[in-house]
């Protein structure tokens, strides 16, 4: 499987700003859509984002629709979430990942902390 690392998670006060990067090893990252994961402790893996292979469709979930944007570089086998008006509910470790969950070896995920 092809492995993943995420980055650039940290704490950040309400209503900062993150940018996560997800880097794959290997190049065939470029045919696959690409979501971006959230895990809060005590809760079920929650699906935030998807963008497809070309960049041309972006898909989020309800709660973070307007503050997220994800985005990928195929040049750098690069997926980013770009985060803003941050709020205590989207303190999570964050991870990437194929939607089918099958290609790609889930990384160790980047923990976000938004304090209330």
């Amino acid at each position: 499987q092809v492995q993943l690392v995420e980055s650039g998670g940290g704490l950040v006060q309400p209503g900062g700003s993150l940018r996560l990067s997800c880097v794959a090893s290997e190049s065939i990252f470029r045919i696959y859509t690409m979501a971006w994961y959230r895990q809060a402790p005590g809760k079920q893996r929650e699906l935030v984002a998807t963008i497809n292979s070309g960049a041309s469709a972006t898909n989020y979930v309800d709660s973070v629709k307007g503050r997220f944007t994800i985005s990928r570089d195929n040049a750098k086998n690069t997926l980013y979430l770009r985060m803003s008006n941050l709020k205590p509910e989207d303190t999570a470790v964050y991870y990437c990942n194929d939607p089918a969950g099958v290609v790609f070896q889930w990384g160790r995920g980047t923990q976000v902390t938004v304090p209330s």
